[in-house]
């Protein structure tokens, strides 16, 4: 009987749940189906050389990986590690219990390691929503998921870390956030502050007056007069983000893969410097 495991998709800013079912039969080739991309379709090659160099062995028969659903388009490699969990369960090199009750995602790098994956923040949102237990997700992404709330965070470096956890030898530490402790005590950290400008006190009670009034503001000037130093730091004196604002500006930096390997959650407004001769279709 096929093996079930978890992983997830991210559209725009949302995530969906994609169960991945493997099956091992009488026969010589790999397949995925389930409209993969090169990514996907790439990835048994990368698990087959991650499982021998772990200590583990990649069955010799045909093995059948389907992602469903199957009419939504899936991207990327953060499918590896849990293709990759399918086929030892479905192989009878890991014990298949808990399989179902969290959502693994992670690429896999020929030695086995597991590298980062975009979109950690609504992958863990949805998960909660859909009742999982916990995540299994690499563990530079790990801070970044577990600010959600009542989801088991686990951060893993290794495929040996994966398949120890499953067979219930050594489970890796959970990673555990204070969301609100962690917003409040970053809130309105910024490098760039606006009390730094001396002089320009025209232009200062300009960006001042937008500020408060929630207005558009255009600089115009020679190079160097410090329109992009300025533009800088108006943020710092923009209203604070409230929480819902935080999550879901994190969101969007999480899908795009923008956050720093530390962070977890956005607590100051963004600045985009994007170059001057950028031209309308990219704005």
């Amino acid at each position: 009987m096929p093996v079930k495991t978890f992983g997830s998709a991210v559209y725009g800013i949302e995530a969906i749940t994609i169960t991945i079912e493997v099956n091992i039969s009488g026969g010589t080739k790999y397949h995925i189906v389930g409209l993969p991309d090169k990514a996907v379709s790439e990835s048994l090659l990368r698990i087959e050389s991650a499982i021998t160099n772990s200590g583990y062995r990649m069955p010799r028969q045909k093995i059948v990986v389907n992602l469903a659903p199957a009419d939504i388009r899936k991207e990327g490699s953060s499918y590896d590690l849990a293709i990759a969990m399918g086929i030892l369960a479905e192989s009878q090199q890991i014990e298949s219990v808990i399989l179902d009750k969290y959502l693994i995602l992670g690429e896999i790098s020929l030695s086995g390691n597991i590298l980062p994956i975009k979109g950690a923040l609504p992958i863990a949102i949805q998960a909660r929503k859909e009742q999982f237990k916990g995540i299994i997700i690499p563990k530079v992404n790990a801070r970044e998921a577990a600010i959600v709330n009542d989801l088991e965070v686990y951060g893993v470096e290794t495929l040996s870390e994966v398949i120890d956890f499953f067979n219930g030898k050594k489970s890796p530490k959970r990673v555990i956030v204070d969301t609100r402790d962690e917003f409040y005590h970053n809130i309105n950290n910024y490098e760039s502050n606006f009390a730094d400008v001396k002089g320009q006190e025209n232009i200062k009670r300009a960006l001042e007056i937008a500020a408060a009034g929630g207005h558009n503001v255009i600089l115009i000037g020679p190079p160097g007069a410090g329109k992009t130093m300025l533009a800088k730091r108006l943020p710092s004196i923009l209203p604070p983000l409230n929480l819902h604002e935080a999550l879901e500006t994190t969101k969007i930096h999480s899908v795009a893969g923008k956050l720093a390997a530390s962070a977890s959650l956005l607590t100051i407004r963004p600045f985009r410097s994007p170059h001057h001769t950028i031209s309308d279709v990219t704005v």
